[in-house]
């Protein structure tokens, strides 16, 4: 089921809490689909405030302490971005036909196969008599990329008035989702980070998830998933809710940005293998259940399920990669994220930034332990909030102030939650580590110690680069940035107008500097190996019988995958007939690799029987 509805076949998918928030500003009129993270209500308010100055519209600011201001800011905002995409999209549509026109840009940017290029193509080797009238035809099919917004659904945390807790539907994610529901967008929200029941319940409260009297949803659910498995018990979840998931979108566990939430083992394609063969079973599955509850609980008689998307993002960086997930794999659009952090046309980055991920090597682009909710996240070294939180140890004030508290999990010392980021939870930390010092040899204290400090806060760190590019004043005076790029960060290095991220996108062009980038496949074949030799390390020689089988079905997993993508590379000649020898060259190695990693297992769980 190819998109139709989507004039684009890639999407920008939301990075950090800042680098996207106003993205769809910048390019839905082009009609690029984008997605704005809505958990940080009070960058929301900041961003809606510098917005409608800019842009001359009334603001009336809607204070903290205000009722339900969490959910009010986020849905004045998300109207406000509305209304500037229209504003922009119609002065768009009335520009004149000619060269560096907003409309001819738009025309330009879009792929070769869509039918509306096609279409523009034509009328440019028309007649003056039909060239009017064509370009007409072509205004009226002009329409804007989807302003998406995301959820992590584990940012749930309980909110309070003083000391009293404050009802479900004022935690976070509950009032994020409120704010998007209350606004009037027609668009999407993308919930990542895996299944949160109630707020999965909380969404069936809302009209607008539910079809209207022509057969659809105002609002839709977009799933981030990492497997088929997770697809289908989310899906079903959802829809004995009567809700309906219009999207599937697959992430790579590890070859992504930000938060990276690694399966065990099952690589990318095997697992878009999966659902090119069991897509129709899926949504029949899902539309079972769905249309039964739908006419029991709501008297609406559903005839056919309505479309459902498979999109995928994770480390794709290459015209041929793009076009082979798209036709091989059936797939309706693919993300492109990280590079896009070097185009300031499209997200909201300050220079210095822009400048340590240009020059961003291999090396340099780490999977990190310095998230507050202990899932791997994917970094830079040399980030200004690295050495912000460099300079507080060496000051011996480890520990951030917690100033926005979205990121509050922890409940070792107090009763209320705090974040593991936070001044308040490393120091009394740091002396019950202290009070066990004699107890530690000065290896096992370092690298205790070390575990409590390295962790930053992203609350604020992910949102000062959008702050400092447009001169907003920093939130308390906390001026650390935090960056979330890809793996694939390495690769790019060319500080990129739109139109050439586009082009490159499309294969029109080539921004790509470097001389050797692995294939997308391969490279997150060997984060997965990298991954689980660092797992198997941690365990000292001290691996459990369960550990033991959790690693050796790991091992099998991957040793599966570079089955399959051998048997790919071989039989794909047009695909991959001019990289294939590099690319099978590629996986040898990197089943060499595999051997080691099996023998890592059985020596480490041979020593731990022996102690």
């Amino acid at each position: 089921m190819k998109n139709r509805f989507r004039p684009h076949t890639f999407h920008i998918p939301v990075m950090g809490t800042g680098y996207t928030i106003d993205t769809p500003i910048k390019v839905a009129p082009y009609g690029i689909t984008s997605v704005i993270s809505i958990i940080d209500h009070r960058l929301v308010e900041q961003m809606r405030e510098y917005h409608s100055r800019l842009h001359n519209y009334a603001y009336t600011p809607i204070h903290e302490k205000e009722e339900d201001s969490r959910a009010r800011s986020i849905t004045a905002y998300l109207d406000l971005v509305n209304d500037i995409v229209i504003e922009k999209l119609n002065k768009l549509k009335k520009s004149s036909f000619e060269a560096e026109s907003e409309i001819t840009k738009y025309f330009e940017m879009l792929p070769e196969s869509s039918p509306l290029k096609h279409e523009y193509r034509q009328m440019l080797q028309s007649g003056k008599e039909n060239q009017k009238r064509k370009q007409e035809q072509l205004r009226d099919k002009i329409v804007p990329g989807a302003i998406d917004v995301n959820i992590m659904t584990k940012l749930d945390k309980v909110n309070y008035s003083g000391n009293e807790a404050l009802p479900v539907e004022y935690n976070d994610a509950h009032a994020a989702l409120r704010g998007f529901a209350n606004s009037r967008l027609s668009s999407s929200v993308v919930l990542s980070a895996g299944l949160n029941p109630r707020l999965y319940g909380y969404m069936a409260t809302f009209n607008d998830f539910f079809p209207d009297h022509s057969g659809l949803a105002r609002k839709k659910i977009i799933l981030k998933v990492s497997d088929y498995r997770s697809a289908l018990i989310q899906g079903k979840f959802l829809a004995k809710k009567g809700l309906w998931v219009s999207e599937f979108r697959i992430e790579s566990g590890l070859n992504c940005g930000g938060h990276a939430f690694a399966t065990d083992g099952y690589l990318l394609g095997p697992i878009l293998q999966e659902f090119k063969e069991k897509r129709d079973d899926l949504v029949f599955s899902l539309f079972q259940i769905y249309t039964e509850v739908l006419n029991n609980d709501r008297g609406k008689v559903v005839q056919e399920p309505p479309p459902v998307f498979i999109t995928v993002q994770g480390g794709v960086g290459t015209y041929n990669e793009h076009n082979f997930l798209l036709d091989f794999y059936n797939i309706d659009s693919v993300g492109w994220g990280s590079p896009f952090l070097l185009v300031p046309e499209a997200v909201n980055i300050d220079r210095g930034t822009i400048d340590l991920l240009r020059q961003a090597e291999e090396e340099e682009l780490y999977l990190s332990n310095v998230s507050p909710l202990g899932v791997p996240f994917n970094t830079v070294k040399g980030s200004t909030a690295e050495l912000e939180r460099q300079k507080r140890i060496e000051a011996g004030k480890s520990g951030a102030p917690c100033l926005k508290e979205h990121l509050v999990f922890n409940t070792d010392f107090t009763k209320k939650p705090i974040c593991t980021a936070s001044r308040q939870y490393q120091k009394r930390k740091i002396k019950e580590l202290n009070d066990k010092k004699t107890e530690l040899d000065r290896e096992a204290f370092k690298k205790s110690f070390n575990k409590i400090v390295e962790k930053t806060c992203l609350c604020v760190g992910l949102s000062n680069s959008v702050l400092l590019e447009n001169h907003i004043e920093m939130y308390r005076g906390s001026k650390g940035i935090a960056v979330c790029p890809g793996p694939n960060m390495a690769y790019f290095s060319k500080i990129a107008t739109l139109k050439e991220m586009v082009d490159h996108i499309y294969g029109r062009t080539n921004i790509v500097q470097k001389e050797i980038r692995p294939h997308m496949f391969t490279k997150e074949l060997k984060l997965y190996i990298d991954y689980l030799l660092t797992k198997i390390e941690e365990c000292q020689g001290q691996l459990s019988d369960s550990q033991l089988k959790y690693f050796q079905l790991f091992e099998a997993s991957l040793e599966e995958g570079v089955s399959y993508y051998k048997e790919l590379f071989s039989s794909l000649k047009s695909q991959f007939e001019d990289i294939k020898p590099r690319l099978l060259q590629e996986l040898n190695l990197l089943q060499k690799e595999l051997k080691y990693v099996k023998w890592s297992i059985c020596s480490n769980f041979k020593e731990a029987s022996i102690s």
